[in-house]
């Protein structure tokens, strides 16, 4: 994927001659990717064969699907952004399955107008931003969005709580209101919104599906040396304690089912902070959930300050071992 903050444009700011394709057909022809130029892209008939590239590490966002076979999917075809040369699709991707996107946000001004309209680009879905009441101005421009955009939801929390009270505020939200659907993803570009369909399309034969950097075609860009060894030690230090079953357990790019979050128990979910995403894997996984990881290109935030501290690490090192021992999950 193309790993810079997209910058806030519409497909009226595309090129549509400028990009060359190169065609896989089926599973059997799918090589070790080469090195793709800035006006080249792989194409493809379906998902499946756009995973199996990226699985050999393709980049996503040079990859369009040319047709997709199921009739629950609506693809009139690709352009390419010219402002990052990212493709996206003429039209969104459009499911037969409702679904919610849940947006936590604390002094994000400078990223969410931004990842609201690209998220438009790539997905027909309903967006709910759950402003922890951010002194930047977040939840007013939120609002403001509200009511320019009917499939913009606002839920605005009194003060910042942590990762995992937004998130759980977001869930409830979605449940109570049925989505069949509900995605969680960070607004700062990290994750990328172009990789939004691909989650969604495995959620087909998955309870979960998790965006992960530790699967055969993710990585991370962007980071430093020592953000990369924190991040490795924090994931190796859970599956010490809850299994190596799943290789991403902090990764926050997620699609859960419905019929997976009603049967969580949200009220009893104890952590704060990017533990809170273990806890929530950890819970599928006792529940013997289908839980699928699909490789992502994760970088860092571009604009504005990340917002993981000492707390988040803390909570970890003494949440983990906890969850072990209160039902020590099947390995």
């Amino acid at each position: 994927m193309a790993n810079s903050r997209p910058a806030s444009s519409s497909l009226s700011d595309t090129e549509q001659t400028t990009v060359r394709y190169y065609p896989v057909r089926n599973s059997c022809a799918v090589p070790v990717p080469r090195e793709l130029g800035p006006g080249e892209a792989f194409v493809v008939p379906n998902f499946e064969l756009a995973e199996a590239l990226i699985a050999y590490g393709a980049d996503s966002a040079r990859i369009a699907i040319s047709q997709i076979d199921s009739s629950e999917v609506n693809y009139p075809g690709y352009a390419q952004l010219a402002s990052n040369k990212q493709l996206a699709p003429v039209m969104p991707f459009r499911f037969d399955r409702s679904i919610l996107i849940v947006l936590p946000t604390y002094n994000e001004r400078q990223n969410l107008e931004a990842m609201v309209e690209t998220i438009g680009m790539y997905l027909v879905a309903d967006i709910l931003i759950v402003d922890d009441n951010s002194p930047d101005g977040t939840g007013q421009l939120a609002d403001q969005l509200s009511r320019q955009q009917k499939h913009v939801h606002v839920l605005h929390r009194a003060k910042k709580e942590g990762l995992g009270p937004a998130y759980l505020a977001g869930f409830q939200w979605a449940l109570a209101r049925g989505y069949q659907l509900i995605m969680e993803m960070d607004c700062d570009f990290s994750h990328s919104p172009w990789d939004l369909p691909r989650l969604v399309h495995r959620s087909g034969t998955a309870d979960l599906v998790i965006g992960s950097r530790y699967v055969p075609g993710g990585n991370t860009q962007g980071w430093s040396r020592r953000r990369r060894l924190v991040s490795r030690f924090g994931n190796t230090y859970v599956s010490l304690f809850l299994g190596s079953s799943i290789r991403d357990w902090t990764g926050g790019f997620r699609c859960y089912r419905h019929e997976l979050l009603a049967r969580m128990n949200l009220e009893s979910v104890n952590a704060k902070g990017y533990v809170f995403q273990v806890e929530m894997a950890w819970r599928a996984r006792r529940l013997r959930a289908e839980i699928c990881e699909l490789p992502i290109r994760f970088s860092d935030r571009v604009q504005g300050q990340s917002k993981l501290g000492w707390q988040s690490i803390v909570e970890a090192i003494t949440e983990v071992p906890r969850m072990y021992f209160q039902t020590t999950p099947s390995r």
